[in-house]
């Protein structure tokens, strides 16, 4: 409330100058900078007094009803009496806390929980973290299709629950990869899409922006991508073998995952604490173009976002 009484006070003294200015023909130019100050306050105003309004409507208590998800820990509860699409649908809805929420995509034939990330933009529905190891991503066919582990911390949303989540229109992926030293890089795929268990779970996505290197497409160097792109491949794990190699992908590379002959991503690898490391075959949590096949990444994060969400210029603190 003082920096927006020090913003009325400023424009009320600029305008003052303003006004006296006027009365010299030799001070336009300085007419013209308390012009152009007055109309930068007034504007710093109007976002402070948006961002204000904003705040108070959501400190006031909600009016409609929340249902308690039976499956997620005391206190995590889905926001509204229905299910939202995703967590986009949530976040536009008034939630803008991370945490688990209940979400049912169009066509599914249930809801299931959700961790939703209100972080960077918000409205993210997170479909995969590695952060410690703690769970084994080396698992079989059924578990991949109905998702493992804690929404809290490491898990796999499961395969069923991307194909109906995506099936809903265009979605952007956005992966964020960390290593042992605290680096962060991203990459981001727009129109991601997995389709049904009858064909597999196929993965298809769009073009790629970021800083961590497209693996995915292979696009880091040429002539690679007919062995190393991951487009249209189809989900394989240790006792499910739907790629393109002689062998077995998933049971060399200890985890289920879009393999093509094998791959230049791996998300879902073995956990290595230690970055680097050797074995039989490059079987780490790998994102080639950024850290090579025998660097094991330390955290991974892939969500899922609309792409056509729009963020609230209200949350973005550097607008106001």
């Amino acid at each position: 409330m003082a920096g927006q009484m020090f913003l009325i006070v400023g424009v009320m003294l600029i305008a003052a100058a303003a006004s006296a200015l006027a009365t010299s023909d030799s001070c336009e130019e300085e007419l013209a900078q308390l012009g152009a100050r007055e109309r930068f306050l007034k504007s710093k105003l109007q976002k402070q007094e948006l961002l204000l309004n904003r705040l108070q409507q959501l400190s006031q208590p909600r009016t409609h009803r929340k249902t308690q998800d039976p499956t997620l820990p005391p206190g995590d509860q889905a926001a509204g009496d229905t299910p939202h699409r995703d967590c986009a649908h949530v976040f536009t809805s008034g939630s803008n806390s991370s945490g688990l929420y209940r979400i049912q995509a169009r066509g599914s034939p249930a809801s299931v929980g959700a961790y939703c990330d209100m972080s960077d933009g918000g409205g993210w529905t997170v479909v995969q973290r590695r952060a410690d190891g703690s769970v084994l991503f080396n698992r079989s066919w059924t578990e991949y299709k109905n998702g493992f582990g804690d929404k809290s911390g490491e898990f796999w949303f499961g395969n069923e629950n991307l194909h109906y989540l995506t099936d809903q229109g265009n979605y952007s992926l956005r992966i964020i990869l960390g290593d042992l030293e605290g680096s962060q890089r991203y990459a981001e795929y727009n129109n991601f899409r997995v389709g049904p268990e009858k064909s597999d779970y196929p993965l298809s996505f769009g073009a790629y922006s970021g800083t961590a290197g497209d693996a995915l497409a292979g696009g880091y160097q040429v002539g690679v991508s007919a062995w190393a792109s991951h487009q249209g491949a189809r989900f394989s794990t240790y006792d499910r073998d739907n790629d393109n190699y002689k062998g077995s992908c998933a049971q060399e590379d200890k985890g289920g995952w879009w393999f093509n002959r094998c791959h230049s991503a791996n998300l879902n690898g073995l956990y290595y604490h230690r970055g680097y490391y050797s074995a039989v075959t490059d079987d780490g949590v790998v994102w080639y173009p950024w850290k090579g096949w025998w660097y094991s990444l330390q955290t991974t994060v892939m969500k899922l976002r609309p792409a056509d969400f729009n963020v609230d210029p209200l949350y973005d603190l550097n607008s106001v």
